[in-house]
């Protein structure tokens, strides 16, 4: 597994490139973290489904709490 984040800069998403990270850090509420858990999960299960063709998928398009949160985006490794 590898992290990779961007620094918020202001930049519009798509433009900055992102980097490897040592750490993250998840500030959230027990609720924010049942919705990423779940979220993680069927993750795993798209990527089952789909193999090789499964490329990424952003937490916020998945659950709309998150559409104003910093972009989550999983990426088959």
């Amino acid at each position: 597994m590898h992290i990779y984040g961007d620094e918020d800069t202001g930049q519009p998403p798509g433009t900055v490139v992102p980097a490897p990270l040592a750490e993250i850090t998840l500030n959230a509420t027990p609720e924010e973290l049942r919705a990423i858990a779940e979220f993680l999960r069927e993750c795993a299960e798209e990527m089952d489904r789909m193999g090789e063709s499964f490329d990424h998928v952003h937490l916020s398009d998945r659950k709309k709490q998150f559409e104003t949160s910093p972009h989550f985006v999983v990426v088959r490794g």
